[in-house]
């Protein structure tokens, strides 16, 4: 069996928060980790008292957003993956989620899954030796991102097995992949050795996992029944009184 650990996204859940408002409500839910997006324009300082005053881990962060199918940014993204490395380890989270870009639509697919590849091989050694995660994140197009390069998992957990690190995986976000593909339980369930991550929201809407048409508490059940560890963030923006839908989401835990 597994454990698998619920995570707030303050950027979404508790955006009109401060970051240390936040993080103190987390705590005070009952939650035991936070993450959020971007963290270069963040006072890490501060997020590192609170975090420490709250008794929460953070469960990831986002690395610079570089497009990896763009072969010559392929230095900046390195560049930028050392200092998020650099501030993960300031801030004691091991994992770093990435995007991959938009597609290009000048260049032929295969030759931009060549530089999206490349790109996280070379990136590997780095992760491996700070001993930090590296999760691609496959999107949906038909509603939130359109042009993005990335949007079904199978695609995303070939390129991981190409990669073959331990410390390069998949960010499975349900919300994501319930409009990009379906059948999410089978899909995650079968390739839960190359997932790192979870993300989840309700859909359609994005709002709360207790509103529309995804069983969140059997697709939790089912990811518990893996020898999956980890954690699911809670990416969402609520309709109703937050503090309250993470309180009865915690319950679930």
């Amino acid at each position: 069996m597994g454990k698998l650990i619920p995570s707030v996204c303050i950027d979404a859940v508790l955006e009109n928060l401060s970051d240390s408002d936040a993080i103190r409500a987390v705590g005070e839910v009952g939650i035991p980790a936070f993450e959020f997006w971007g963290w270069w324009d963040r006072d890490l300082e501060e997020i590192s008292r609170c975090k420490r005053d709250a008794k929460l881990d953070l469960s990831a962060c986002c690395t610079h957003f570089i497009s990896l199918v763009d072969s010559p940014k392929r230095g900046d993204y390195l560049e930028g993956l050392r200092r998020s490395i650099d501030a993960a380890k300031r801030l004691d989270c091991k994992t770093l989620i990435s995007q991959v870009g938009d597609a290009m639509p000048n260049q032929s697919r295969g030759s931009q899954r060549v530089s999206l590849v490349d790109g996280l091989r070379a990136a590997a050694p780095l992760l491996e030796e700070a001993d930090v995660t590296l999760v691609i994140e496959p999107l949906n197009e038909l509603v939130n991102h359109p042009g993005y390069y990335l949007i079904r998992s199978d695609e995303a957990f070939e390129i991981i097995e190409e990669v073959c690190s331990s410390h390069v995986k998949v960010v499975f976000d349900i919300y994501h992949q319930q409009v990009s593909e379906g059948n999410v339980i089978r899909n995650l369930t079968n390739q839960i050795e190359k997932i790192g991550h979870f993300h989840a929201a309700g859909n359609p809407g994005r709002n709360e996992l207790t509103r529309g048409e995804l069983s969140y508490r059997q697709i939790f059940d089912a990811i518990q029944e893996t020898d999956y560890e980890g954690y699911v963030g809670l990416e969402y923006w609520p309709v109703d009184d937050p503090l309250n839908g993470l309180k009865e989401i915690g319950r679930w835990f």
